[in-house]
């Protein structure tokens, strides 16, 4: 048996990798079994949100007999299907498969990784409009915004005054979207006394979700930089107060993968600022940057020890790694701290990437690192990627401690995570031992509390706000423990067996992009009986106010009260039950327990096991990657 066919026997591959392999197969009898294999893993890999295939690690396949990778290397430079260029520039258009040191990739995902490497680097090496007079804001508005020069947020602020691309991380409520608010203020003040024009901005975030807290965040910010009486208030009126999803921004062309906003129609803003970097995957990403006009700013803002994108990629951890460290504790202004601890700053190698090695030691990961760089990339420096990290938490309330939590769950250390948990020290901190059902008798009320006192309301407005009181979040889409089968007896708990299927009361959830309807992945709806009897699904309007829709004339949804971890990301919760599956699967990680844990405001509920808690603070979600590579290197 062929070495393809073993591995699409053994569930390896897809029917669409398998059949692009036999596609060559036909095209060119001649062309060997290794290289066959190989383009189906490159293709498999992109399912797997990899950017590639290191051909040194191959996947655990029983009897399977790989090629040494010396070997399979020269087959592969041998073959008319594979292209081997030089580093930075574009692989032949007729060759499908593009070879570089160990990584083999399907061509399009090589060209998106090379290419948004080159405009990051494009932007790193630019001074943006008005960048050279950045002594033109006045101190004392800039000591009113920052009074505290020597932390995270003052550095981040100078350096988006001077500079074309900024990076900004940090985790939940370290004060990102505050420092955006006041920085923004000084880009406006800057360009007012060099007489110039105000500068147009943008916000963008991956989701619809995500666009909308980031402008619910953005307009608290603006009203408590309201009340300084250094700032001219005509400053705080020009900052923009909505947020769009990044397709919405570009501009989606219907039916077609491009957008209307490219490098030759590039977007009409002089800084464009996006929130929850993390989400956004490589193509995506490539997209976004190409789009960036000349002498514009982008500052990306995110976690990096948060989940991966979806989709292929991990685009905000491959800047980190490139761009190093640049931490300084933050201390944001006017913010009250709430009681969550600073956590312990570490390292973190977040890419699987040839010129990286495993920060972490020996832990397991989901994919192995490339272990060699390819030898035709010189070892010279790019530009420089300006990046700050904040360090310190703001955003749980003081019944919540959950930073020592999040910082070993983000740290893998599975014993001091359970210690935590076990302990009942920390406030707001809730452990099930082993508890594989949270709608048994002991927890059953308290999760489902929440979400009955929905049945009372008929105000939509109401009904949204207490939407987001409790939810359920899972590693899994399938099976007891999963998304859609928990939401199925939440659902049943609350409304009963002969339920309708939109009853007062039920949360939504939207899969897919809706321009036509406004709606977007992520967005969360409730559904209430209108005063005719009907039934009205409600969602938030972008700018404020609510809208409401006939349930059939929805895009692709489902429920709302359990979804998975993935997404979640970019919400946040007043309570978060965070329930893990009966026994290790290969989706744990430590990165999926720490996004979950840091998307609750008051309270966490852990339900699991000791084994399992274990066996996901092992494992990375990482990504094989050559694009931290690239951006180290000069173009």
């Amino acid at each position: 048996m062929s070495l393809l066919d073993l591995l699409y026997r053994h569930g390896a591959l897809r029917t669409v990798d398998h059949a692009l392999a036999q596609s060559l197969r036909r095209l060119d009898p001649d062309t060997p079994d290794a290289v066959l294999a190989a383009a189906a893993l490159a293709s498999n890999a992109i399912a797997l949100g990899h950017a590639g295939v290191d051909l040194t690690r191959p996947p655990e396949v029983a009897d399977a007999n790989w090629p040494e990778p010396a070997a399979w290397r020269a087959a592969l430079h041998a073959s008319g299907w594979v292209a081997t260029p030089d580093a930075r520039e574009p692989a032949a258009a007729e060759t499908p498969l593009v070879l570089e040191g160990d990584l083999l990739y399907l061509r399009r995902y090589r060209e998106y990784e090379r290419r948004l490497a080159a405009h990051l680097q494009r932007l790193a090496a630019q001074t943006p409009a008005g960048a050279m007079a950045a002594d033109a804001v006045p101190e004392a508005l800039f000591d009113a915004l920052f009074p505290q020069r020597d932390h995270a947020q003052a550095r981040a602020a100078r350096l988006a005054l001077q500079s074309a691309l900024l990076v900004i991380t940090g985790g939940p409520g370290t004060g990102k979207t505050t420092t955006i608010a006041r920085l923004l203020v000084l880009l406006l003040a800057q360009a007012r006394a060099q007489g110039r024009r105000a500068p147009r901005i943008a916000l963008a975030a991956p989701t619809g979700r995500a666009a909308e807290r980031m402008a619910q965040s953005l307009r608290k910010a603006i009203a408590q930089l309201q009340e300084l009486a250094e700032l001219d208030p005509t400053l705080c009126a020009a900052l923009p107060q909505q947020a769009r999803t990044l397709h919405r921004l570009l501009g989606t062309v219907p039916g077609r993968p491009r957008f209307r906003h490219d490098a030759d129609h590039p977007l009409p803003f002089d800084a464009i600022v996006v929130d929850e970097a993390s989400m956004v995957d490589l193509p995506l990403m490539c997209k976004l940057v190409e789009a960036v006009p000349d002498g514009a700013r982008l500052i990306l803002l995110g976690d990096p020890d948060q989940l991966p994108s979806v989709e292929a990629g991990d685009v905000l951890a491959a800047i980190v790694a490139a761009a190093g460290e640049e931490t300084v504790a933050a201390k944001p202004a006017a913010v009250p701290a709430a009681a969550a601890t600073e956590p312990a700053r570490r390292a973190r190698a977040p890419v699987a990437d040839p010129a990286q090695t495993d920060l972490f030691g020996a832990a397991p990961v989901l994919a192995p690192t490339p272990s060699t760089p390819p030898s035709d990339v010189p070892a010279t420096e790019s530009p420089r990627l300006p990046r700050v990290h904040l360090t310190r938490g703001y955003r749980q309330a003081d019944s919540l401690d959950l930073g020592p939590l999040a910082s070993a769950a983000r740290d893998g250390e599975a014993n001091e995570l359970l210690a935590l948990l076990r302990g009942g020290r920390l406030s707001g901190v809730h452990f099930h031992d082993g508890l594989a059902d949270p709608l048994v008798a002991d927890t059953r009320v308290p999760l489902l509390a929440p979400w009955r006192a929905l049945a009372g309301i008929e105000d939509p407005a109401t009904a949204l706000a207490l939407a987001d009181r409790a939810r359920v979040l899972t590693a899994l889409r399938e099976g007891p423990q999963g998304a859609f089968q928990l939401n199925a007896r939440i659902e049943e708990a609350l409304a009963g067996a002969q339920r309708e299927r939109y009853f007062h009361g039920r949360l939504l959830l939207v899969t897919e992009n809706s321009y036509r309807h406004g709606l977007f992945n992520g967005d969360i709806g409730v559904c209430l009986r209108g005063d005719g009897g009907a039934i009205v699904a409600w969602f938030a309007a972008t700018g404020g106010g609510v809208r409401g829709f006939h349930p059939a004339a929805l895009p692709a949804h489902g429920g709302a009260f359990a979804m998975t971890v993935h997404k979640a990301q970019g919400s946040e919760y007043d309570t978060v039950w965070l329930q893990l599956p009966r026994q290790d699967v290969r989706t744990l990680s430590r990165e999926l327990v720490y996004t979950a844990l840091t998307r609750a405001r008051q309270a966490v509920h852990v339900c699991g096991s000791d084994a399992v808690l274990a066996a996901a603070l092992a494992r990375h979600a990482q990504r094989v990657s050559g694009l931290a590579r690239r951006l180290r290197t000069a173009r």
